[in-house]
């Protein structure tokens, strides 16, 4: 199993930026699809972003679309969110995960069984 470890969560002021890292452990980063999910207080965890093994290709969600870039680093291990234009509904614990089943859509929580600790982002107005 993976260890998923998250950093560069933080406080900023609406219309600020922060970039998030996930550093994976073990071998195999690159043979799997990577996430982005959230989860603010009281609400469920939602998916923000994915990117494919090779990052030829990623999506954002509708919610992110436009202010969140996802990338990876597969010689790093590492997968990354930059998020720009933040907003006080960004405010969330993020979290990144590494899919490790395709029964779904790659935004289905339920195929990521590995998950990193989380990340706290704070956005004020």
């Amino acid at each position: 199993q993976v260890q998923l470890v998250e950093s560069g969560g933080g406080s900023v002021q609406s219309g600020g930026s922060l970039g998030l890292s996930c550093a994976a452990s073990g071998d195999a980063f690159s043979t799997y699809d990577m996430s982005w999910f959230r989860q603010a207080p009281g609400k469920e965890r939602e998916w923000v972003a994915w990117i494919s093994q090779n990052s030829g290709t990623a999506y954002s969600a509708n919610v992110s679309k436009g202010r969140f870039t996802i990338s990876r680093n597969n010689a790093k291990n590492t997968v990354y969110l930059q998020m720009n234009n933040l907003r006080p509904e960004d405010t969330a614990v993020y979290y990144c995960a590494r899919r490790t089943s395709n029964t779904g859509a790659y935004y289905t929580i339920a195929d990521y069984a590995d998950w990193g600790q989380g990340t706290q982002v704070t956005v004020s107005s």
